[in-house]
């Protein structure tokens, strides 16, 4: 295994994480949970 396959190994396995937490970002069942949390810096104490 040289260096070449090993950036190739890394890229993808960033890729793929990128894509996975972006789908779970734009999951309709989290929605939810992020709009309460997007209210936070705005709740009175």
């Amino acid at each position: 295994m040289d260096i070449t396959t090993m950036r190739i190994v890394a890229t993808l396995a960033s890729l793929a994480c990128f894509v996975g937490i972006w789908f779970w970002a734009y999951m309709r069942s989290n929605r939810a949970r992020f709009e309460e949390a997007a209210q936070v810096p705005f709740a009175e104490d």
